[in-house]
């Protein structure tokens, strides 16, 4: 068999360029959320595959990529079924197995439990530009907090590490589960149908009001219900304040502290915020996973022009493990699509120590060769980034490369340096 040099379809190689700069928000990302907090932890790549097959994850669940049984386990004549064969699989988020992990460590954590995950998820999809079959979440969650402080700083980390990155001028799109059901409630359609109304709403930003109300429709729901459900988000648009409209209109479907408490956070977090962004209530906003209790909330960037970044309040996921519900809050940032937008816009990371190549010429005398050592381990001693390496011949594009990697002091070193 051949062996193949390019990577698996959906994944890459990451070239230094890239990697100074993922390595470099990292960093940022960490300093940042321990600034407000956030503990890291850390979960094993492969879950079991009952808490990955769930139905607490909505589409990624068909996205799982499986791992057969070892050994005497994997019994493929007497298998009926893939379950029969299957025990575990790769994680396709960070959530699913933050949870697991609260559930078995909770005793050993404080409370409320400020969570930072970084790390690499998988999932079969079909890669696009900004999109691959492996690639990196950045989580913070916070569990044992039932009140919206958990929202506000959740909000407020998020934005300062995209504050601090060097965006500006984004939106933080942000809604509730329970107006979502209540509007739907109010305008007639079955509880039971609430999922697929609000697959077609969620489509909103791609076909506009009128759009939905079409798919709505042809669905085979009542003009009845599909009109009152229009009317809604058209006076929402209208009112001078969206989310008291609405709360006002539907408030026989809803409990009577959702508006006080969304609007808490909104104000919160617009009152105290150090970066350019905007908090806006969007009643589109809908979120895909099936896990989510109460606020939601997107990250708008309008260099990317569509999210990079959610989350959103998921009370119900610990109970699953441990019979007990235990309130939990969580944000993640599309650390993949940031890197991308990073990397379209020419983004150089700051230096923060000065870089020095040293270029020995080829032949140069044993004692010298350590005289030139020393003085780089020196000068790495100060807190400087010194490369030491053998001089090319081509010497002029080995320095344009060295230049272009940050590298603004070359020395060189010759086996007689008197004449050079």
């Amino acid at each position: 068999m051949a062996l193949i040099k390019k990577p698996m379809t959906g994944m890459k190689d990451i070239l230094p360029r890239e990697m100074e700069i993922r390595d470099y928000l990292i960093s940022l990302i960490k300093e940042t959320y321990g600034a407000f907090g956030f503990t890291s932890i850390e979960t094993p790549a492969v879950e079991n595959i009952a808490n990955l097959s769930s139905k607490q994850g909505g589409e990624n669940e068909k996205l799982i990529f499986k791992i057969l049984k070892r050994g005497a386990r994997l019994n493929l004549e007497d298998a009926q079924s893939e379950e029969d064969i299957t025990d575990g699989g790769l994680r396709y988020d960070l959530t699913v197995p933050l949870v697991r992990f609260y559930s078995n460590n909770s005793a050993n954590l404080p409370s409320p439990f400020k969570a930072l995950q970084i790390g690499p998820v998988w999932r079969a999809d079909r890669p696009q530009k900004g999109r691959f079959r492996q690639f990196y979440q950045c989580d913070i969650d916070i569990l044992g907090e039932p009140g919206n402080l958990a929202e506000i700083e959740l909000i407020l980390a998020t934005t300062t590490t995209m504050g601090r990155i060097g965006f500006k001028d984004f939106k933080i799109k942000i809604n509730e589960r329970r107006i979502l059901k209540a509007m739907a409630a109010y305008s007639g359609f079955p509880e039971e149908e609430y999922d697929t109304v609000f697959i077609i709403l969620d489509k909103m930003d791609k076909i506009g009001l009128d759009g939905v109300r079409e798919e709505l429709l042809k669905e085979g729901y009542s003009e009845e219900s599909v009109d009152s459900y229009v009317k809604l988000f058209e006076g929402i648009k209208s009112a001078p304040d969206g989310l008291s409209y609405v709360c006002g209109v539907i408030k026989d479907y809803l409990e009577p502290d959702v508006s006080d408490n969304l609007k808490e956070i909104i104000d919160s977090v617009s009152g105290t915020k150090e970066y350019d962004f905007e908090v806006v209530f969007d009643p589109s906003l809908v979120r895909g996973m099936s896990y989510y209790t109460g606020t939601i909330f997107e990250i708008e960037v309008p260099e990317f022009g569509s999210s990079v970044g959610g989350g959103g309040r998921y009370d119900k996921m610990v109970g699953r493990f441990v019979g007990q519900d235990t309130p939990a809050c969580g944000f993640s940032i599309g650390f993949e699509r940031i890197v991308t937008i990073l990397l379209d816009n020419g983004f150089e990371v700051p230096r923060k120590a000065d870089k020095t190549a040293f270029l020995i010429e080829k032949g140069i005398r044993s004692d010298r060769l350590c005289e030139i050592i020393r003085e780089a381990q020196k000068l790495r001693g100060e807190g400087r980034s010194v490369l030491v390496v053998r001089m090319n011949k081509n010497k002029k594009f080995q320095k344009e490369q060295l230049e272009n990697e940050g590298y603004a002091d070359i020395r060189e070193f010759y086996l007689n340096p008197i004449n050079k």
